[in-house]
Formats: C-alpha cells, sequence, structure tokens
C-alpha cells in the first residue's frame, strides 16, 4: 500500500546521496516529485529512473538561494506560488 498517493514532493539535492534516495522513495510511495538540482543531468537522470521504474517526476533546475529559483520549482508542481 502507498503512503503518498496524491502528495506533491520537492526534494532540493535530489540528484545524489540522500535526495536521490528520497526521490525514489516518494515516488515509490506514490507521491508526485520535483527534482529541484542546480546539476541538471544528473537531475534528469534521477528523474527519468523514477518514470521509468512507473512513478511521476520531473526535473527543475533549482538554486534554492533564490526565490526565482524556488518559484520555478513550485510551478511544475501546478500548485499556487510563494505568497498567493
Amino acid at each position: 500500500m502507498q503512503r503518498l498517493p496524491g502528495k506533491v514532493a520537492i526534494v532540493t539535492g535530489g540528484a545524489s546521496g540522500i535526495g536521490a534516495a528520497t526521490v525514489r522513495r516518494f515516488a515509490a510511495e506514490g507521491a508526485r516529485v520535483v527534482v529541484a538540482e542546480i546539476a541538471d543531468e544528473n537531475g534528469e537522470r534521477v528523474a527519468a529512473a523514477v518514470r521509468d521504474a512507473g512513478g511521476t517526476a520531473a526535473f527543475r533546475h533549482t538554486d534554492v538561494t533564490s526565490l526565482r529559483g524556488l518559484t520555478a520549482a513550485l510551478d511544475v508542481t501546478g500548485l499556487p506560488p510563494f505568497g498567493s
């Protein structure tokens, strides 16, 4: 039984290590996952691996030091922007 169906997770640093493991686990539990990362190639690879395994994931280049970068990650989820 999946514990996160209908949920959305944004995982910063999701292209490697603990972040990538978190992305895979959340997706396996039914969440739609955004891989928010500055390492484009690795981020795309993690998102593609999740999709290949039947999960839902998207990559978004994200610099967490800027509101613009964070907003870009939120945009892909379809959720309201910050401050709404």
